[in-house]
């Protein structure tokens, strides 16, 4: 961390200020000063892996989460390719967002700088290790997908109703709860869902005069979804967090 005396400078002044004490108290300051400058250096040699513990303190913090999303952003393409794109840009966004600087806090700055491949492992290995409920089967079909996300809100406390088929101007279902109006677009797709996607939930909420827009998918969203929701406020959900779901102070629905 800068700032902080090297390893080398602290076993200096260490030594200098043991030296003078053994001036006046003999063997005894010297003695007292070797066991001093001894735990210095374990101090030190154990630094890497208080490192690793605090990282993985920090992740298990967010293991359900993690867990979550390294499902939700990734799929299989038509080719059979497991992709996980979606995933690596997530892992980045938790380490650099909410990782680094908690262990930057704990004084472990330098240390970060030069292991970033075992924060990643360590990453990986927490949400990898979370035992999530099975995925219910979301249905392939356009329609009954909406009923299925319909259903997990329901359970959720939000009175829902589909809207018609034709007409519905980008809404799939309108959903109630606590005075907030939830206009949500569902797709089922096999792969990353676009900005237009975005485009059309955005105005659906304006037609339903809709509090909160959202787009649900099984499939996660490309970066270009991403940035537009995050400039027009639509949320972007994977269909797991629909169970947990709930309207927020100011009109917002937020993940519990």
């Amino acid at each position: 961390m800068p700032g902080q005396p090297s390893l080398v400078a602290r076993l200096f002044w260490t030594a200098v200020a043991g030296g003078g004490a053994s001036i006046w108290y003999g063997r005894a300051g010297l003695t007292a000063t070797g066991l001093t400058l001894g735990l210095v250096l374990l101090h030190h040699l154990g630094r890497p892996r208080r490192f690793r513990a605090q990282v993985r303190r920090v992740c298990r913090r967010h293991a359900r989460t993690l867990a979550l999303r390294r499902r939700q952003e990734s799929f299989v393409d038509a080719y059979g390719t497991l992709i996980r794109d979606g995933w690596l840009r997530e892992r980045d966004y938790f380490v650099a967002r909410t990782l680094l600087p908690a262990i930057a806090a704990r004084g472990f700055s330098a240390l970060a700088e030069t292991r970033r491949d075992a924060i990643l492992a360590i990453v990986e290995e927490v949400a990898a290790s979370v035992a999530l409920p099975d995925e219910d089967d979301a249905p392939e079909d356009g329609v009954r997908y909406e009923r299925f996300c319909a259903d997990r809100l329901a359970r959720a406390g939000w009175r829902t109703h589909e809207t018609p088929a034709s007409g519905d101007q980008g809404a799939d279902i309108v959903a109630e709860q606590a005075d907030t109006r939830l206009v949500v677009q569902c797709k089922r797709h096999g792969r990353p869902v676009g900005n237009a996607a975005v485009q059309e939930a955005a105005a659906a909420a304006r037609y339903w005069s809709g509090d909160v827009a959202a787009v649900v998918s099984n499939a996660g969203f490309t970066p270009a979804a991403r940035k537009l929701a995050a400039a027009t406020g639509v949320l972007l959900l994977h269909h797991d967090d629909l169970a947990d779901l709930r309207p927020a102070r100011g009109s917002c629905a937020a993940r519990s």
